[in-house]
């Protein structure tokens, strides 16, 4: 008889009809029986994210500040358009993701969490979220097995409200990106993507991209889907907003295919982390894909970056994934930089937990080393774990999740033959991260929509200049509840046109500071 590898674990709670039984017919599900009938707004993403901006393109920041944040409306009700041709769609805007909180479909106010960053190199971020598995019964899941068939006798997609549903998600038909706030679902075969709100959210705007909901696809990569998210991350245009996929073994609970997703304006550890790069053979460089692995973090893993196009990089890191799982090699992926950086982590700590090979104090902690918090935004549910955290316990437990040395190159070997890549004989040179020069403290997060792009778009823009009166911003916090919309005008000394601000008073705040603003009012408790 075969052995299954199994672990029992608090599942997350992904969307509030999770712990209903049957189907959704008659609620205004994602099903075939109302999902085709439906008028979902609708984002139409352009083919090619290296074209140049047409006259009617939406703004860089719309997907992410307008849609998904809903922030920039907020601005341009403040300040007069310089260019009457300019969209006045920012304006009217239902707020996505703040109606959602508004309307108490999350289960608790994830900008009440405590966050901190660790002291150390890496600067690993941790949150203290006890609202995320309380009151939930551990389940048994299966570990040893990556591809597993879809079942739709268990929680899918489909099952979800239209409520939970932000938009649609998908390629248009023009150079341009488009978004339309009703638009009817296409006849044929076409199943649509969705994005979707976490009612357990990890931080601000955390939703869930579903590619192709009614084909009700298992969680595993394919070439369609992971191009999908590499558009979604592009579309975003933000550094600070980051896509994420956990494997089944690698701490995905629900088998029906989807990508996380959301924002934290600070460099994730792992984007910090020094590389050294894999000198490729000439005969590999086709795709312009270049590849390195870490060094000096506690979970090893492979990076990709560039390639001639989007989909030239899509698809080598696809053929990565389709072997892992094809080989059941449990995984996690983070897409990061705007979908130019990709982290692939091959991990076995579901393995080791199954084997009964995990120290108990570790699992005593219970955190489930998925995407994010290998990444380095580690969510804990303990006061004492958030109290006593420290670079040490954040590296101990992620060297936990960790293939050999041994191991790691086996299956960096296999992934190269699979992806068609052939290692030079040159030497591996070591390489810095974009953020290696970051400051040792990161910025705060202000659960404003990547504040100081946002606000500095308007400088440049408008000719404003931000002015802060008194104020100050504990560096450490990256909950800063000074900040909330009441306490603003306190803070804001005067917006005025750069040309004459007076010298006496206030001193104009350099652009690259207008981050510890948060123009977001307090949407108070919600959820339960």
């Amino acid at each position: 008889m075969e052995m299954k590898l199994t672990i029992k674990r608090v599942p997350t709670v992904l969307s509030n009809y999770q712990e209903e039984g049957g189907g959704g017919c008659g609620r205004n599900c994602l099903g075939d029986c109302c999902l085709p009938a439906s008028k979902l707004p609708l984002y139409a993403f352009k083919a090619d994210p290296k074209k140049p901006a047409q006259d009617d393109e939406l703004p860089t920041e719309f997907f992410l500040n307008s849609l998904l944040l809903a922030q920039i409306s907020e601005l341009y009700q403040m300040f007069p358009l310089r260019n009457k041709n300019e969209t006045s769609s920012l304006v009217t805007l239902k707020h996505k993701w703040e109606d959602r909180v508004a309307r108490g479909l999350f289960r608790y106010d994830v900008t009440a969490c405590e966050t901190k960053v660790i002291p150390g190199e890496l600067g690993f971020v941790a949150q203290l979220n006890e609202g995320r598995h309380l009151k939930k019964r551990p389940t048994e899941f299966r570990v040893d097995r990556v591809l597993q068939p879809f079942d739709s006798a268990k929680f899918n997609f489909t099952k979800v409200g239209q409520e939970e549903v932000l938009f649609r998600f998908e390629k248009g038909g023009g150079g341009s990106s488009y978004f339309l706030e009703n638009a009817p679902s296409t006849e044929g075969d076409h199943a649509p993507s969705v994005v979707a709100i976490n009612v357990s959210p990890i931080e601000y705007g955390h939703v869930l991209l579903i590619p192709r909901v009614l084909d009700r696809l298992p969680q595993q990569i394919d070439p369609e889907s992971f191009l999908l998210a590499l558009h979604m991350a592009a579309e975003a245009a933000s550094p600070y907003f980051r896509l994420g996929y956990n494997s089944l073994g690698a701490f995905a609970t629900i088998n029906h295919l989807h990508f996380q997703a959301y924002y934290l304006s600070v460099p994730f550890p792992v984007e910090k982390a020094p590389t050294k790069k894999i000198p490729l053979a000439k005969c590999a460089l086709n795709s312009g894909v270049k590849v390195s692995k870490l060094t000096n973090f506690p979970v090893r893993g492979l990076v990709f970056e560039r390639g001639n196009t989007l989909k030239d990089l899509a698809d080598v890191v696809t053929n990565a994934c389709i072997w892992l799982q094809e080989n059941n090699v449990p995984f996690n992926v983070l897409i990061s930089d705007s979908g130019r950086r990709i982290f692939v982590f091959p991990q076995c700590y579901a393995e080791k937990q199954a084997l009964g090979e995990v120290s108990q104090d570790l699992l005593d902690t219970q955190v489930n080393p998925a995407v994010w918090e290998i990444s380095g935004h580690i969510v804990l549910k303990r006061r004492t774990d958030f109290e006593e955290a420290s670079e040490a316990s954040a590296w101990r437990l992620l060297a936990e999740v960790s293939l050999s040395e041994e191991r790691f190159e086996e299956v960096k070997a296999c992934i190269f033959e699979a992806t068609g890549l052939t290692e030079s004989d040159e030497e591996e040179e070591s390489s810095e991260s974009p953020y290696a020069s970051s400051s040792s403290v990161p910025r705060a997060s202000s659960h404003m929509s990547e504040g100081c792009l946002v606000l500095q778009a308007f400088v440049e823009e408008r000719g404003h200049v931000a002015v802060l009166g008194t104020g100050e911003v504990d560096a450490q916090s990256l909950n800063p509840r000074h900040s909330r919309r009441e306490e603003v005008d306190a803070q804001m000394a005067c917006w005025l046109p750069a040309s004459t601000h007076p010298n006496p008073g206030p001193q104009p705040v350099p652009v690259d500071a207008v981050w510890m603003l948060d123009l977001h009012p307090n949407p108070g408790p919600h959820g339960t």
